[in-house]
């Protein structure tokens, strides 16, 4: 997997999003029920959903936040090795921030298992190029 970060807006097209969480300073990473991997929250874009959109669906539906402030961080782009796949896919997407005020229930319709807080990522990540690609655009904003 390759991943680039770029300025926020610069890119169009956005398919998905990535939200880093935090709660109480620890980082709410979510654990998907197919995979044995932790991951941020995020997912794709619901036609007629702009980026926020999407980002906020995606926080309360995979963590359970009810309350929480959000914003834009950046772009970015990622896309398959040709060795991992024979369809090479890309993806633009917008990268987010929350600090999450409250925390409820996971929806019972969310792909992921449950959530954990972590004072640092775990190594076993779902995506870990881009979540590291990714996390230095984060952290100066913390």
């Amino acid at each position: 997997m390759k991943s680039t970060v770029y300025r926020l807006n610069q890119l169009k097209q956005y398919k998905y999003v990535v939200t880093f969480a935090r709660y109480k300073n620890k980082w709410i990473i979510c654990k998907h029920k197919n995979r044995n991997t932790w991951e941020t929250s995020g997912g794709h874009i619901e036609p007629g959903e702009t980026p926020l959109d999407a980002a906020k669906r995606e926080l309360q539906e995979e963590t359970g936040a009810i309350d929480f402030e959000i914003e834009p961080i950046c772009d970015y782009w990622a896309c398959d090795e040709p060795h991992e796949t024979e369809n090479i896919t890309w993806a633009n997407g917008q990268v987010f921030l929350a600090n999450v005020n409250t925390l409820g229930e996971i929806s019972k319709d969310s792909e992921m298992e449950c959530i954990n807080l972590f004072d640092e990522f775990p190594q076993n990540l779902t995506y870990p190029h881009i979540t590291y690609t990714l996390l230095p655009q984060i952290i100066t904003r913390i």
